[in-house]
């Protein structure tokens, strides 16, 4: 059940103190300012939660947090920079256990560099970017190599229904693709406790983005990972970005349905061939920065994917360009 508003700060505080949990709340330089990373102590030592970028803000604060104190194991939730990206030199300073799944393993060694670096280019130009703003967004996702290098050691990969223990309590590791391909969540069914991870975000919906690899219906499956985390009616959820909240079904509807309004306004842009920039214009209609470009053109691409494997649109390749089409 949802806790009132006023009260839901105090609670949740002390739900985390209940847990043996600390979270750690790291700065970012983007309009999303900050990601949630989490500290807990059991039997054996210390266990880290991600770990932000590799720069001078994460390392001060992690130096701060963790002085004197023994980590055996960082479990990482995803590949991305903001949670992937300090792993590797904080394993090197501590000599912890890094787990995490093989697909997002794969992944984080991967995004960044070749061939994947070297074909970000043509496929902003498939997309129908314009040739400058394309090299900026390449160039964008080329700066995050110093923020996530060295890249870490993978000591276990975890898979669905592995179980870790995280402060007082042991948590199912629960499969969730769909905002990364190999995403994962921790759930204690004995505290009714999920950390959420980027799967279910309390204020803002995480991004569902197809980056031209991987799992080719990106949005399919995400919204397949809502529903079966809405199967467990978790009541406590502890979000990557934002504040701990109650209630997870009731964030998983208003996801759901938020999907399924994009999806309409997909269709709705789509009655003549568009690309998928032109379409991607007509669904953000306020200034973007370069990396939110990024993040936008790779949601539009999923919803139009989405809709194309459910063979509600077409594609077609015009003069080097993929143009979408509503059937």
């Amino acid at each position: 059940m949802t806790q009132p508003l006023a009260n839901e700060g105090l609670e949740s505080a002390a739900m985390l103190e209940k847990l043996g949990i600390e979270l750690v709340r790291i700065d970012l330089p983007f309009r999303l300012n900050h990601v949630n990373c989490f500290l807990a102590e059991n039997d054996q030592g210390w266990t880290v939660i991600d770990a932000g970028l590799n720069n001078d803000i994460t390392k001060g604060l992690w130096n701060q947090k963790l002085k004197d104190k023994k980590v055996t194991d960082i479990l990482v939730t995803h590949y991305h920079p903001d949670h992937f990206g300090y792993v590797g030199e904080l394993q090197g300073k501590t000599g912890a256990t890094v787990r995490m799944t093989e697909t997002d393993a794969q992944a984080g060694m991967a995004a960044w560099a070749s061939p994947f670096l070297d074909n970000i280019p043509q496929n902003y130009r498939a997309s129908g970017i314009p040739e400058e703003q394309a090299v900026q967004m390449a160039r964008n996702t080329e700066e995050f190599k110093a923020l996530v290098f060295p890249l870490p050691q993978i000591g276990q990969y975890l898979a669905e229904g592995d179980f870790v223990q995280i402060g007082r309590f042991e948590y199912r590791v629960i499969y969730t693709p769909g905002h990364s391909d190999g995403m994962i969540c921790f759930y204690s069914e004995e505290q009714k406790t999920l950390f959420s991870a980027d799967h279910i975000l309390p204020k803002i919906t995480p991004n569902i983005s197809y980056w031209f690899h991987g799992n080719a219906d990106p949005l399919a499956s995400y919204l397949s990972s809502l529903e079966k985390i809405k199967e467990l009616d978790a009541e406590f959820v502890i979000p990557s970005h934002g504040k701990p909240f109650y209630g997870a079904n009731q964030r998983i509807d208003e996801l759901s349905a938020h999907h399924d309004e994009r999806l309409d306004e997909t269709l709705e842009a789509i009655q003549n061939p568009i690309s998928i920039f032109q379409a991607c214009e007509i669904l953000f209609r306020r200034p973007l920065t370069v990396h939110e470009m990024r993040f936008a053109v790779g949601e539009t691409l999923s919803h139009l994917e989405y809709l194309r494997h459910k063979k509600e649109c077409i594609r077609e390749m015009n003069d080097g360009m993929w143009l979408y089409e509503k059937v």
